[in-house]
């Protein structure tokens, strides 16, 4: 067992929130019980994973999606107070990172994509949200098709292309989650191709208008690694258990 206090300081030291202008509320949104002996993560604090977190016991369950973003209805009705309840009724503690754990260096989202991809990192261009979550780098060279049967075989979804040019790929940039719109930045740094989880109408004519291939691989499946590794990163630091669920979303 340890204090939770003593977990959010270790985390926000390392993951250091006030670097980012974010949608949402770092760290602990939802206090539960003092002492954390079980740590459940998951990408989003959907019920599905609270019912998880529920049925296991754990103290605390770790997400990259939470509660409480920017202009989103303030009253705790419906499902979201069902999903509030669950917590306060079984004393668990929520926590959540968003920007932070997408930019961070070893265990966020953009660098573990990297790595599961085989990728090799060259830097990050800085964002008005903070720094490191538009990252770019070389891969080996190969046709768009290819690249897209390469990110459908190492995240185990279809991604959708959006072909911009029909040379092959070698440089690449990539943001995960909801950032389809940094392929504008990805453009104008001389990137054959941008990778991100989700696609608007709009990324469509901007990747055939620009000259840059564009996949959307999923929000879900570009996220899952962060939160695992910040949970077993927990684990082995303080000595408590830690399991991650991969509640099935297609998007």
């Amino acid at each position: 067992m340890i204090e939770h206090r003593v977990l959010l300081e270790d985390m926000k030291t390392l993951l250091v929130p006030e670097r980012f202008k974010d949608f949402t509320v770092n760290g602990l949104q939802i206090e539960g019980r003092g002492q954390v002996a079980r740590v459940m993560s998951g990408v989003t604090a959907s019920q599905a994973l609270l019912d998880e977190a529920v049925a296991w016991k754990a103290d605390m369950v770790l997400v990259h999606h939470g509660y409480f973003w920017k202009n989103e209805p303030v009253a705790i009705t419906g499902m979201k107070q069902r999903r509030i309840a669950t917590l306060l009724t079984h004393d668990i503690n929520l926590v959540a990172w968003h920007l932070p754990l997408d930019a961070h260096a070893t265990l966020g989202n953009n660098v573990l994509l990297a790595n599961r991809m085989g990728w090799q990192v060259r830097g990050v261009l800085d964002g008005e949200m903070g720094q490191g979550l538009l990252y770019h780098g070389d891969m080996v060279q190969c046709s768009p098709q290819a690249l897209a049967e390469r990110l459908h075989q190492r995240l185990d979804r279809k991604p959708l292309m959006i072909s911009g040019h029909d040379r092959p790929i070698e440089r690449i940039a990539w943001c995960t989650g909801g950032a389809q719109d940094m392929i504008i930045d990805a453009a104008e740094a001389g990137m054959d191709a941008f990778v991100s989880g989700e696609i608007s109408e709009r990324t469509t004519h901007l990747a055939r208008e620009m000259g840059i291939t564009y996949y959307a691989a999923g929000h879900h499946a570009t996220e899952r690694d962060g939160i695992r590794a910040l949970g077993e990163w927990l684990a082995q630091r303080h000595g408590i258990e830690h399991r991650f669920v991969d509640i099935d979303n297609p998007v």
